[in-house]
C-alpha cells in the first residue's frame, strides 16, 4: 500500500514539473551554479552584465574549441614507441641454408637443351649482328617455338624520333606482327634512355602468338634480358616437373652439407629439414622448431654458435639461370617461412663468413592503435604457405594474394608461389598467354595496392640485426690437408675432389644476450582525457566536474517543462476541436432539473395518470396505463402519489 502511494506521489510530482518556468529556472542556475561569469551576469549593472556575458560566452566558447581538439587528438590513437634493453638466455633462431643454383646442370640439361641452344644463338647473334657471322650453319634447327612465345628484340636508338626494332632471329626487318606491336608500343618508353644509348633489349610477352596486344619489357642491358628472359621461360619448363623429381633434381643434404658443429655438440645433415624453395631448390632448416623444441644458446660468442662447412659444387651450376657463386642464408624465427629473396644474404665461396646476431623484439598494439594481427585470421587473404605449418607474416601475405589474383585472371598460377587446391602451374603449351597476363598483372598498380591495403603486419615480430665479416679461407698453407680430409669425408677418397670455388664456411653466433624491445604504448587513454578535458574547463571558466552536474540538472528541468508544456498544449488543441465540434456550451444542473418538471407536466395533462378516487384495485391488479407508467420519471407521479 505504502509502495502503491509513492508511485502516485511520484506521478503527481512528474506532472507538476520542477515548478519554474524557462526564466526562473536559469535564473536560479546563474545564482547557484558554482561556475565564475553566470553570477556576475545576474547582479552586476546593465554596462558590467553586458560585459561579463560577453566574456562567458566567448570564454565557453574556448573551452569547447579546446574540448573538441582533445577529443579528436584521443580517437586519432596515436602511440608511443619506447626502447628498453635486457638480458637473457635467448633461443638460437633458425637457419635456413640454400644453394644460388637451384638444380644440378647434370640433371636437368635434357630438360633445357632446347632453350640453352636458343639462348646461345640468340647471344651470337646479339654479338655478331652482322649476316654470314654466324656458325649456326652445321648445326641442327632451332626449336623457335619457345622463341615466338617471349621473343628478344634490339632497339637501335641512335635516331630516338624513329627507333629501329630488330628480331633477333627475322633475316627480314620488315615489320612483323611482334614487330608491329614493339614498334607502337616501345617508342615512348626508350625516351628516357641515356644519350649515348644506341641500342637497347625488350622482352615481349603477348596475349598470344601474333596478337598486337603485347607488353613489353625494357633493358639497357643483354646481360639482363637474357637472365630475365631465360628464368621466364625455364619457369614454364620447369612447372610440367613433378615435386619429387625436382628435389631430386636439386643439391642433397649429405653432398652438400660436410661439416656441422652446434656450440660443442657435433651435428649433420639430419639435423636438417628440407623444404623445396622455387627459387632455390632444396633448403635445409636448422632449429625450425617443428619436430623438436627449439635450441637455446648456452653462451654468446663464436664458440657457442652453428659452424657449418657447405659444398655448393659451382661446376654443376646452370649457365644462363644463376650468374652469382655462393650460398644464401637467412636467419629467421622457428616455425616461419623463410623468404630468402627478400631478407636473406648470400655467402661467398672460398671464404670463412662470421655472422655476429643482435636481437630486435617489435610490440606493436592492435586495433584501434594499429592495423596489425596476432595470427592472421583477421586477414581476408588466404594464406597459400600455410600448407608448410608456419606462422603468418606479411610476405606470406602479399605473395598468397598476388597468386589468388594471378589464378582468377590468367587461369593458372605462379611457378614462384604455392598453388591454391585444384589449380595448375603456367606453362607455354596449356597456357600460352600466360607471360602477357603475369606482367600485366606484375605491373598493375591497383591490384599491387589491394594486396598491400589488405594485408597487416604482425604485432609481435622478433628482428634479427646480423654484423658479417669475411676472410679467405682456407689459407694457402691449409689448403691442401683441409680439402684432402673433406674430399675423404664425403667420398672415400683420396683424390681432391674440392676446390676453393665450392667450399663455403659459416660462422653464426650471438654476439650478446642484451636484446631490445621496440615496444608501443598509447600516447593518449582516458585518464589523460578526463585531466585535460577538466584542465582547459578549470582554466577558463573556473568549473569542475560539479559544475558539469548542475548544467545537466538545468537540462533535465528545461526538458521536463519542455514535455509539460507539449502535453498541455496537446490538450488545449483537442479541447479546441471539441468546442469546434459541439459549438453550443453544455447545460447546467439548473436547466437539467426545469427540463425535467415540464416533462412531468406534460405527461399530466395528457392523462397519463388519471386521478381515481375509488378503492385501489385488488393485489396482482395491474394499474391502467401501466406501460406508460413504467417508463415515466418519478418527480411526475404529482402530489397524491406522495400523500399514499
Amino acid at each position: 500500500m505504502n509502495l502503491k502511494k509513492y508511485f502516485i506521489r511520484a506521478l503527481h510530482r512528474l506532472q507538476k514539473g520542477p515548478g519554474y518556468t524557462y526564466k526562473e529556472l536559469l535564473v536560479w542556475y546563474c545564482d547557484n551554479t558554482n561556475t565564475h561569469g553566470p553570477k556576475r551576469i545576474i547582479k552586476e549593472g546593465p554596462k558590467k552584465k553586458l560585459v561579463w556575458f560577453f566574456l562567458t560566452l566567448l570564454f565557453a566558447s574556448l573551452v569547447f574549441w579546446q574540448w573538441g581538439i582533445l577529443i579528436n587528438t584521443y580517437l586519432s590513437y596515436n602511440v608511443t614507441s619506447s626502447l628498453s634493453i635486457g638480458f637473457k638466455t635467448m633461443k638460437f633462431p633458425a637457419v635456413t641454408v640454400c644453394n644460388a643454383n637451384p638444380f644440378k646442370y647434370s640433371q636437368v640439361k635434357h630438360l633445357l637443351k632446347d632453350l640453352d641452344r636458343l639462348i646461345e644463338a640468340a647471344l651470337e647473334r646479339i654479338l655478331q649482328p652482322m649476316p654470314g657471322n654466324s656458325s649456326e650453319n652445321g648445326s641442327p634447327p632451332l626449336n623457335l617455338r619457345l622463341w615466338h612465345q617471349i621473343p628478344l628484340v634490339l632497339i637501335d636508338e641512335r635516331d630516338k624520333d624513329n627507333p629501329i626494332i630488330l628480331d633477333i632471329f627475322e633475316s627480314n626487318q620488315a615489320a612483323g606482327g611482334n614487330q608491329t606491336c614493339a614498334e607502337n608500343q616501345t617508342t615512348a618508353e626508350n625516351q628516357t634512355t641515356a644519350d649515348n644509348q644506341t641500342s637497347a633489349d625488350n622482352q615481349t610477352s603477348c596475349s598470344h602468338e601474333g596478337s598486337d596486344n603485347c607488353t613489353y619489357r625494357n633493358f639497357t642491358s643483354a646481360a639482363q634480358a637474357v637472365t630475365e628472359w631465360y628464368i621466364l621461360q625455364s619457369t614454364s619448363i620447369l612447372s610440367k616437373v613433378p615435386l619429387q623429381e625436382r628435389i631430386r633434381m636439386g643439391y642433397q643434404a649429405k653432398d652438400m652439407i660436410l661439416a656441422c658443429l652446434y656450440g660443442a655438440e657435433p651435428c649433420n645433415y639430419k639435423n636438417f629439414t628440407q623444404i623445396y624453395h622455387p627459387d632455390h631448390g632444396n633448403c635445409y632448416i636448422f632449429n625450425w622448431g617443428m619436430d623438436e623444441e627449439a635450441l637455446n644458446s648456452s653462451n654468446p660468442g663464436a664458440e657457442f654458435g652453428l659452424k657449418l662447412i657447405l659444398d655448393i659444387s659451382q661446376q654443376d651450376y646452370i649457365p644462363y639461370l644463376s650468374s652469382a657463386a655462393g650460398a644464401r642464408l637467412m636467419l629467421h624465427q622457428q616455425k616461419s617461412f623463410p623468404f630468402l629473396k627478400d631478407q636473406g644474404i648470400y655467402a661467398m665461396a672460398g671464404t670463412e663468413t662470421s655472422i655476429g646476431v643482435l636481437v630486435d623484439e617489435l610490440e606493436r598494439m592492435g586495433y584501434p592503435y594499429s592495423d596489425c594481427t596476432n595470427n592472421g585470421s583477421d586477414v581476408p587473404v588466404k594464406n597459400l604457405y600455410s600448407q608448410y605449418n608456419t606462422s603468418y607474416s606479411i610476405q606470406a601475405c602479399l605473395r598468397s594474394c598476388f597468386q589468388n589474383h594471378m589464378v582468377e585472371i590468367c587461369g593458372c598460377g605462379h611457378y614462384m608461389f604455392p598453388l591454391p587446391e585444384g589449380v595448375n602451374y603456367c606453362n607455354n603449351e596449356d597456357n600460352p598467354g600466360w607471360a602477357y597476363c603475369y606482367s600485366s598483372l606484375r605491373s598493375s598498380v591497383q591490384h599491387r595496392q589491394i594486396c598491400i591495403d589488405s594485408c597487416k603486419e604482425t604485432c609481435n615480430d622478433t628482428q634479427y640485426k646480423m654484423t658479417i665479416s669475411m676472410a679467405d679461407w682456407p689459407s694457402e698453407a691449409s689448403e691442401d690437408w683441409i680439402f684432402h680430409i673433406l674430399s675423404y669425408e664425403r667420398d672415400l677418397s683420396t683424390n681432391v675432389t674440392l676446390d676453393r670455388n665450392g667450399i663455403i664456411k659459416l660462422n653464426i653466433y650471438f654476439q650478446e644476450y642484451n636484446y631490445r624491445t621496440i615496444s608501443e604504448s598509447a600516447a593518449t587513454t582516458i585518464v589523460w582525457l578526463l585531466s585535460s578535458l577538466g584542465g582547459q574547463f578549470g582554466f577558463w571558466m573556473g568549473g569542475s566536474v560539479l559544475c558539469l552536474i548542475e548544467f545537466g540538472e538545468i537540462i533535465i528541468d528545461s526538458l521536463w517543462i519542455t514535455v509539460i508544456n507539449i502535453i498541455g498544449w496537446c490538450k488545449g488543441l483537442k479541447q479546441k476541436r471539441a468546442q469546434a465540434r459541439y459549438p453550443d456550451a453544455p447545460p447546467t444542473v439548473s436547466e437539467l432539473v426545469e427540463a425535467h418538471t415540464n416533462l412531468g407536466f406534460q405527461h399530466e395533462e395528457a392523462g397519463a395518470l388519471p386521478r381515481d378516487e375509488s378503492l385501489p384495485p385488488e393485489p396482482g391488479t395491474p394499474p391502467p396505463n401501466y406501460d406508460s407508467l413504467r417508463v415515466q420519471p418519478l418527480d411526475t407521479l404529482g402530489p397524491d402519489s406522495d400523500a399514499e
